[in-house]
């Protein structure tokens, strides 16, 4: 799974080493519908259901009942301001099943109470501002409507 060179173990020198992969997943947001225990990863095309299994179980310690992916095509898109097509990147979507009496709940990024408290700050900011603005007018009020940039 990992094709990093590490130092060879000698015995009677014991090293605690750190097997990083090669390898990168990222969890995708459950659409309406889906069942609670299966959790979708978005994975490189190299990357079997094999090597999704081993890495959830050896680094996150999960217990994976079935891993069943499908191969997508990289988006096609039109070159900014050129007359050919960039093709993205193909991907694997990894569907990861949890036993029954596990339950993946994607977390709670922005709590109702967070929102409250930047809602107000905001309000704090355009206030802020009104008067910064006001401090202005009233400071070229007799501009008649030429803009601030203009001037002598």
């Amino acid at each position: 799974m990992s094709f990093r060179y590490y130092p060879m173990y000698v015995k009677g020198n014991p090293q605690l080493r750190i097997y990083l992969p090669n390898f990168w997943m990222k969890l995708l947001k459950p659409k309406e519908g889906d069942p609670k225990n299966v959790v979708t990863f978005r994975v490189p095309v190299q990357m079997n259901d094999f090597d999704v299994r081993n890495y959830l179980e050896k680094i996150y310690k999960l217990p994976v009942v079935s891993v069943q992916s499908t191969v997508r095509w990289g988006d096609r898109k039109r070159a900014i301001g050129k007359n050919y097509l960039v093709k993205e990147d193909d991907y694997r979507i990894a569907y990861v099943s949890l036993p029954k009496d596990k339950e993946f709940n994607w977390p709670n990024l922005f709590p109702e109470k967070k929102i409250v408290e930047e809602d107000a700050e905001f309000v704090n900011y355009k206030k802020q501002m009104e008067k910064e603005a006001n401090k202005i007018r009233r400071k070229n009020w007799d501009r008649h409507q030429a803009p601030t940039w203009f001037s002598f």
